[in-house]
């Protein structure tokens, strides 16, 4: 959890709101669609008692009709004329009366109801199995089926007797005895059959359903089905897979899946179902699920869209505002404008990038200022550094002009006097702070010739200076105090002979010129304290750190010199400067 929320935290700002929208956008989408699913489900459960309480009223329905035919079988056979005809028909033995009899039977049965909706016809047999029909649809009725009405209905002792359709008769048959009852004898006089067509009795409910490729199945208590009569395979397997005596299920078969809602009626036992095509009874809940699925999508990625430029609009001119800040910290304070292609708006974040080009143009204008002072100051500081060398270097060498002078040489007099005064003349000329080595070089060759004639075979000097060096840029009189300090320190400090020389070295883009001698060297802490600049040098104590500072005034902190020396070992001083003569630096405080 720590390293997750050190993770988020160092996310940048742009991916921590892109986070935060996702998360929101994700969290109402779960929300929205949990309450989707649980809207459905309702509506799926309304749908399903809905389905079951029709079902419940149909079946009662149709089983209040299939009441009522029973009742008119029993009202037919309790009829005074019927069971008078009956009793004459089973006294008389005359033919012609018995057809009379017939004929108004027929009538009687006409009057009663024959031709009402949904019977097919009545049809009354007497104790001699002579038959008298009436009605819509009157059929023959085959001996063997009209001994199965007979023996049932015996059993029945009175009761109504129900035959389903069957291969000769499609039509539902209820039957009974016919017995005399005015009497109270209870004599069997014959047998009422009233068929009635089931599909007219659930017309109105089967119409219903048509519409929705719904399915009505009525099955008898052996779960045997009974309507229609043309069931199939698959209407045996949905009615044999229901359990308990109403309710609904979801039924697989095959490929399939159908939706049944059942129902068992108290007054026949018989079994109602309702079948349906799951995917087509549920096919406006499954539309209207992907039409929100699919809105939800296209609203998710609209909004995520807008989401995103949204966040850009804030984080573009913050990233913009850090790019220029990171440029300014790499020391850049100009040129802003280089992304002008990003417009800014007018709210917090474009007033910010106004402000802080504001204040930077103010600040590059300060440091122009500030570097044109600083310019000014450096270049009065490198001349008063560059003129303290002549009273310094004069003063030595009229030194040894007087020695010289003394012991009447005049030939070494004079060219000791020329030589100064080619000293001279370069000390005074000014204009050019950095001269060609060769020219420096020319400066040392004239003072190591007026210090020869001082220290005669003492003094041996020679310098190794590679051709493609001499055109090389160094301050002037920067090598001749060192030439000096080495006579002076190293020269002066020992009895015999010491070299001194010069010598210069390319280093990649840097040039190391050293002037060496092999006196007696310095110890370690002298050279630090040379370092550090706190050393009280003999003279006027310009030497070494009046040549460090020109040359870090001209190139730069990383040019300078550098003492290596051991007691004994000698003395070797090292000027490094860079090989093209310096950058803007040099070339402003040279030209001043």
């Amino acid at each position: 959890m720590k390293r997750l929320k050190n993770f988020v935290s160092n996310l940048k700002l742009k991916y921590k709101l892109f986070c935060l929208l996702s998360l929101v956008l994700v969290s109402f989408s779960i929300g929205g669609l949990v309450l989707l699913q649980y809207a459905l489900v309702a509506y799926n459960d309304e749908i399903h008692r809905q389905s079951a309480q029709s079902l419940k009223v149909s079946s009662a329905l149709i089983e209040k009709e299939i009441e009522k035919m029973k009742g008119f079988s029993y009202r037919l056979s309790t009829d005074s004329y019927l069971q008078s005809y009956l009793y004459d028909l089973k006294e008389t033995e005359d033919d012609y009366k018995a057809y009379l009899i017939g004929d108004a039977i027929k009538k009687r049965l006409i009057d009663l109801g024959a031709f009402e909706e949904s019977v097919d016809s009545i049809q009354l047999y007497d104790t001699a199995d002579r038959g008298y029909s009436a009605g819509n649809r009157v059929i023959t009725i085959e001996n063997e089926r009209l001994l199965q009405y007979k023996q049932e209905t015996n059993q029945k002792d009175g009761g109504a007797a129900w035959f389903a359709p069957g291969d000769q008769d499609d039509s539902f048959v209820v039957a009974r005895e016919v017995n005399a009852y005015p009497d109270l004898s209870f004599e069997r006089l014959g047998i009422i059959v009233v068929r009635f067509d089931m599909r007219d009795i659930v017309s109105s409910f089967q119409n219903s359903l048509d519409n929705k490729e719904m399915r009505l199945l009525i099955a008898n208590s052996n779960k045997e089905i009974i309507f229609p009569q043309e069931a199939s395979e698959k209407d045996s397997f949905l009615m044999a897979s229901v359990q308990g005596r109403e309710g609904y299920q979801v039924v697989d078969y095959e490929d399939d899946r159908y939706f049944v809602t059942y129902a068992s009626a108290a007054y026949t036992n018989w079994t109602y179902m309702i079948a349906s095509p799951y995917s087509q009874l549920f096919q406006a809940v499954t539309l209207v699920q992907r039409t929100v699925l699919i809105i939800h999508l296209l609203l998710f990625v609209m909004l995520l869209f807008l989401g995103i430029r949204f966040i850009k609009g804030i984080i573009n001119p913050i990233e913009a505002l850090n790019r220029k800040m990171k440029r300014v910290q790499k020391g850049e304070v100009k040129d802003f404008k280089e992304e002008s292609h990003i417009l800014f708006s007018k709210d917090e974040a474009g007033q910010m990038h106004e402000n802080f080009t504001k204040m930077m143009n103010q600040i590059h204008w300060l440091i122009e200022e500030n570097y044109k002072k600083q310019l000014v100051i450096k270049d009065a500081e490198f001349k008063t550094l560059q003129a303290q060398i002549n009273p310094h270097f004069l003063y030595n060498t009229l030194e040894s002009i007087n020695w010289s002078a003394k012991l009447g040489k005049t030939q070494e007099t004079s060219r000791m006097a020329t030589s100064l005064g080619f000293i001279l003349r370069s000390s005074l000329e000014t204009k050019d702070a950095l001269i060609p080595l060769a020219e420096e070089l020319d400066i040392v060759k004239h003072y190591i010739m007026i210090q020869s004639y001082r220290f005669q075979e003492r003094l041996v000097f020679h310098a190794d200076i590679p051709d493609d060096l001499l055109s090389c840029k160094v301050p002037k009189f920067s090598l001749q105090p060192l030439v000096e300090n080495a006579i002076k320190y190293g020269l002066q400090e020992i009895v015999g002979v010491c070299t001194i020389g010069i010598e210069a070295v390319q280093e990649g883009e840097n040039v190391n010129i050293s002037v060496s001698d092999d006196g007696p060297g310095m110890e370690q802490e002298l050279i630090h304290t040379l370092s550090s600049g706190n050393y009280r040098p003999k003279g006027t104590g310009l030497g070494i750190r009046n040549i460090d500072n020109r040359l870090k005034i001209l190139f730069g902190p990383a040019y300078g010199i550098q003492v290596i020396s051991e007691p004994a070992a000698g003395t070797k001083v090292m000027l490094t400067i860079p090989f093209e003569g310096g950058g803007d630096l040099v070339q402003s405080s040279a030209g001043r």
